[in-house]
């Protein structure tokens, strides 16, 4: 089989070592960019190498999954903060256009961002200058888009006169001329798939909100793939860094003529119209974008379904964030969430015989260490076909469908006899998501942050200094979570291959977990 080829939207992984597993386990051939031509962080990758290689792998591709932001401009935090002309960018993208005249019968999935506005004042993945006028920013935008839907009543007034005065005009003009220029882009890309050029675009939202820059982009956007006739071929909707992750999934299941019925249940009543953190549509919504550009669709009933998918989801009102214990979240957490029932309905649909994965989905930024103390109690937790619980509620359920899907095809095709090695990487990848989604970003993140980072003498957004002393302190803690939390899953056949953290500050954690050939004796 021809190779798949990824252009990942940066050097992370979550943008790369996730899609490699999910190839390996799916066992599809994926070639990826040396890592040395993909940048770091605020260093953009190198444009021009990255075309090179992408234009003579091509010629021996199956398919293309790439991501124009990196192609353009090198990763996505240089997305954010380049000084490119249109003129330039229009350039970078004609490479598609040429690969498509020399390959027409190659199949080109493509992904680009509508650029964020995060709604804090932070520099660390922004221009400097949103150190001091990022909130003020995000507000311009909430407020400019919300008067375009309705008047603002007085206070908004207010605050609308007050973010004029605040920002200064070459820091505005500065924003709003590069979200032109990638909003331009956007245009382009959707042209590409009206032209066929690009078979399949996938057009996230990256950290948005019901109102602001994200939702008035979108919107016009969404009305040109109307007029263009390409609604079936471009699809918006939240998310980021999860993207390569669904189209691997998607390229899977058109290599398999596999098309999986997916029954979605949840843990709150509400859950389904609750709007996730950083997000701008009902959790339900978004689920349905997930699944359809995965390719696969949502059963009316768990009968005959593929496999289940169980969303721990938030139960309305103010979404905690995981570092929020049980006792600190809002009064909804404690009454219109069912922990025991949801843990129960998990607990049959493994006996019923169906793969289940799990959205842990309630907070944001990891699992909900209440619901997952609970769940692996129950002993539940060898039995579950896929787990996902990072950062945004997109990143999770494009993480975990993806998984689903290749597994619960492997699952029906192999019967009870099980491709061993196959087998073996699906049950690393679903071991990995449990130690860096509940290990590190509910419990030791915070802990290291709280109790020894000063000490070391780094910050959350740097750890470059004590680099080594930081690595091994989580490495350390991560060993003491599977021994205490990971007990029904035989702790003493994992290992931590690896631990480093990937940009040098303590968001993010990079993990390698192999496991043991003891590991599957029964």
């Amino acid at each position: 089989m021809k190779p798949i080829v990824l252009l990942p939207l940066d050097e992370r992984p979550c943008n790369v070592n996730y899609v490699e597993q999910l190839a390996q386990l799916g066992q599809l051939p994926l070639s990826v960019p040396p890592r040395s031509a993909m940048g770091n962080k605020k260093q953009p990758g190198d444009v021009t190498r990255l075309a090179e290689w992408l234009e003579q792998e091509a010629k021996n591709a199956s398919s293309l999954i790439l991501s124009i932001d990196m192609l353009i401009y090198g990763g996505i935090v240089p997305s954010r903060l380049h000084h490119l002309s249109k003129e330039e960018c229009a350039q970078r993208l004609a490479l598609l256009r040429k690969i498509k005249q020399e390959r027409p019968d190659l199949t080109i999935y493509a992904f680009n961002l509508i650029m964020r506005t995060p709604q804090y004042s932070s520099s660390d993945e922004e221009p400097d200058y949103y150190a001091e006028y990022g909130r003020s920013i995000f507000r311009y935008s909430w407020l400019l888009d919300k008067q375009e839907q309705e008047p603002l009543n007085a206070e908004e007034l207010a605050e609308w006169e007050d973010v004029l005065r605040i920002i200064p005009e070459d820091v505005l003009s500065e924003h709003l001329q590069r979200r032109s220029i990638n909003a331009y882009v956007n245009e382009l890309t959707i042209q590409l798939a009206h032209e066929g050029i690009i078979d399949f675009l996938i057009i996230p939202l990256d950290d948005n909100s019901e109102y602001g820059f994200s939702p008035m982009e979108q919107r016009k956007l969404l009305f040109l793939t109307e007029e263009l006739g390409v609604m079936d071929r471009v699809h918006l909707y939240p998310g980021a860094d999860e993207i390569g992750c669904t189209l691997l999934a998607r390229v899977f299941c058109q290599l398999h003529n596999y098309v999986p019925e997916v029954y979605v249940r949840y843990s709150s009543t509400r859950g389904p119209q609750t709007i996730p953190n950083y997000e701008d549509r009902s959790l339900n919504e978004s689920i349905k974008s997930h699944l359809t550009a995965a390719g696969a669709y949502a059963a009316d009933a768990s009968a005959d379904c593929d496999f289940v998918l169980m969303v721990h989801s938030p139960p309305g009102g103010q979404m905690a964030e995981s570092v929020h214990t049980f006792r600190e979240r809002n009064r909804l957490y404690h009454s219109e969430v069912h922990y025991n029932e949801f843990v129960q309905a998990i607990a049959r649909y493994i006996r019923k015989g169906y793969p289940v994965a799990v959205a842990d989905v309630a907070n944001s930024n990891g699992s909900d260490h209440t619901f997952m103390k609970l769940l692996a109690k129950s002993g539940l937790l060898p039995s579950l076909a896929a787990y996902a619980a990072w950062n945004t509620s997109g990143n999770t359920l494009g993480t975990v469908i993806a998984h689903g899907i290749i597994e619960s095809y492997f699952r029906k095709a192999e019967g009870s006899v099980k491709d061993h090695e196959r087998f073996k990487k699906s049950r690393e990848f679903y071991v990995s998501r449990l130690i860096e989604d509940w290990g590190y970003q509910t419990l030791v993140r915070k802990d290291i942050k709280d109790h020894h980072l000063e000490a070391l003498g780094g910050n959350y957004f740097d750890v470059a200094g004590p680099y080594e002393e930081v690595t091994a302190l989580v490495r350390q803690k991560l060993i003491e979570f599977t021994r205490t939390y990971l007990d029904t899953l035989r702790p003493d056949t994992i290992q931590l291959d690896e631990v480093y953290m990937p940009w040098k500050r303590m968001f993010e954690v990079g993990i390698k977990v192999s496991l043991r050939d003891q590991h599957f004796e029964s």
